[in-house]
């Protein structure tokens, strides 16, 4: 069933964008009313990120997510296994590009957009330099090997699998290999430290600010917006003074800069994930 959900995705490769997007949004659509437990993580974490909304709004909020995720999944097929030329018309880069510039340690700040794998496609097609980032093995071994190679498509991305730990990491950095982390999901309570998240306790890694200090390393954020031509890509000026002497205060704090940047596109942000999942010590569970 895997390989023929891959092979149908293949399929979609060769065809205009409208209609990959048009398929998404039906898709996306259909999935919203029939996936229950999906569309309640959403709306619980909607509620809790959005309490000033009315619940409509919400729902409105969460259906369009549903749609560009959707959509964005879809968008895999060409971003892996379309013509290397249709992927770089489509993923325009705009910003500080001058950021990714030369050999310096460089550690890029890539939240859970939904086009987060059209980010890192367009980093390793259009920038002359060697990539990384870090993976958590899927449980399906034909899934595994389909994103891996996905990923590593234009040859110039490393992969690290989480259980390798920070070596690997802090050496790419001070090799001047650009590592495009991942920290603002709930991994849990091990090495987690409690931080606001729109206003919430949030279990979150404050592996941004160790790795930065580890690598010697600029903080980068590279933000990913899908959009009717494709993505654009965005690379932010560098985080001047961190991180600071105090790793909870700077994961505080790149809590409240990714709130800015979903406030641009509330709809795009990962709100399937249970993001508080992990809770305080004798606080109730929220899903």
């Amino acid at each position: 069933m895997t390989r023929f959900a891959i092979a149908l995705l293949r399929l979609l490769a060769p065809l205009p964008l409208p209609w990959v997007r048009g398929l998404g949004a039906l898709l996306g659509r259909l999935l919203y009313a029939l996936v229950g437990s999906r569309r309640r993580i959403a709306l619980t974490n909607l509620a809790l990120c959005f309490p000033q909304l009315a619940q409509r709004e919400r729902e409105a909020l969460a259906r369009r997510h549903f749609v560009v995720f959707v959509q964005a999944w879809l968008d895999r097929a060409w971003l892996w296994h379309g013509r290397p030329e249709v992927v770089r018309e489509r993923l325009r880069m705009t910003g500080a590009l001058d950021e990714l510039a030369g050999t310096a340690p460089t550690l890029l700040f890539a939240p859970h957009f939904v086009g987060l794998d059209a980010g890192a496609t367009a980093l390793s097609q259009q920038v002359p330099r060697q990539f990384a980032t870090i993976f958590t093995p899927q449980s399906n071994q034909t899934v595994d090997i389909w994103v891996a190679r996905g990923r590593q498509r234009f040859g110039n991305a490393k992969l690290y699998n989480r259980i390798d730990g920070v070596k690997p990491v802090v050496a790419a950095l001070r090799a001047g290999e650009p590592v495009y982390l991942l920290p603002d999901m709930d991994f849990g309570a091990r090495d987690s430290v409690f931080v606001p998240f729109y206003g919430v306790p949030a279990a979150t890694v404050p592996s941004l600010a160790r790795f930065a200090r580890l690598g010697r390393a600029r903080v980068v954020p590279v933000v990913t917006r899908l959009t009717p031509e494709g993505y654009e890509v965005r690379v932010l000026p560098g985080w001047d003074g961190f991180p600071g002497p105090d790793a909870v205060a700077d994961t505080a704090l790149m809590n409240a800069r990714l709130q800015g940047y979903i406030d641009a596109m509330p709809e795009q942000y990962f709100w399937v994930h249970k993001r508080f999942k992990t809770r305080p010590p004798g606080a109730p569970p929220v899903y």
